[in-house]
């Protein structure tokens, strides 16, 4: 049996929110569309999410020229409302999502299975960066 090491990447947030707030902007498909995108210059016209263990959820990432895009998309196995997610997305790789409520903030903790073409700090940048963007569009609103 031959077993492989994965590199796990952990990007964390702190959300001046209470975790209500921060569990429905990162389930809802209405809130995904307005902070699921890594820079300014790309955008999601549209997102699905069937929330429960065996649900899937899809969201449309596009460069907002259109030179490209592509679906993000996968399947739930754990479900933990307002404390825990847990998915694998289309090519294996596992997701956690962890919320915990510290006062009237929450910190979101998003751990992820690296993919083997970009390097983990390419990785580690680009969720992160979305991240940010959840951060801001949900202080915001």
């Amino acid at each position: 049996m031959e077993t492989t090491n994965k590199t796990i990447i952990t990007v964390v947030s702190t959300i001046q929110a209470p975790i209500e707030k921060v569990w429905d902007y990162w389930t809802k498909p209405e809130h995904i569309t307005k902070w699921s995108n890594a820079s300014d210059d790309w955008h999601t016209p549209w997102a699905k999410n069937d929330l429960r263990v065996g649900g899937s959820f899809v969201s449309r990432m596009e460069a907002k020229d259109g030179s490209m895009g592509f679906d993000f998309g996968g399947v739930y196995d754990a479900i933990r409302p307002k404390e825990y997610i847990e998915y694998t997305i289309g090519d294996g790789r596992k997701v956690k999502v962890i919320f915990t409520a510290e006062g009237k903030d929450t910190k979101l903790t998003e751990a992820f299975e690296a993919e083997t073409t970009n390097s983990p700090e390419m990785q580690r940048g680009g969720w992160q960066s979305i991240l940010d963007n959840f951060k801001k569009y949900t202080e915001s609103n």
